[in-house]
């Protein structure tokens, strides 16, 4: 049995990370699925950097193609949606003995702290990993008086 100190420095850290989706947001909702369906849907773990005019993200999305996913941007909120291809490729007198491996879908819904610029954002999905560069939306400039 493995016991972990408890201090109060590890309940705020305990706490932290309860709230963490109050940040990042909680999984997509599915639409009106069967529980079955829903129990496969699976939120990929993400990565936030920030830069001064961009944030990068970065979601695990292993056995996905780029065409089958789904990215939604409104205002500040982004979702993204990804559905795996089952494989269904088998050879001649061949049968399935074992399957462990399924193609659950993938969502994840995440709230940034101010709106993303769709025209300075991209998406780009290498070797399972999803990267979106999504552009901040510049402040308007703010129009001064001059007193004379």
């Amino acid at each position: 049995m493995f016991l972990v100190p408890v201090s109060r420095r590890t309940q705020e850290w305990s706490r932290l990370f309860d709230d963490i989706d109050r940040f990042f947001g909680s999984p997509a909702p599915t639409s009106a699925a069967s529980a079955a369906s829903a129990a496969a849907t699976v939120s990929p773990a993400l990565d936030v950097t920030e830069s001064p005019s961009a944030w990068t993200v970065k979601l695990d999305l292993p056995g996905v193609v780029k065409e089958d996913v789904k990215v939604a941007i409104d205002g500040n909120q982004v979702s993204v949606q990804a559905q795996p291809r089952q494989e269904t490729e088998r050879g001649e007198g061949e049968r399935i003995v074992y399957r462990e491996r399924t193609a659950g879908s993938y969502a994840r819904r995440f709230t940034l702290p101010a709106e993303v610029d769709q025209s300075q954002s991209a998406a780009r999905l290498d070797n399972g990993v999803l990267t979106l560069t999504l552009g901040k939306r510049s402040a308007a400039a703010s129009a001064q008086l001059t007193v004379n």
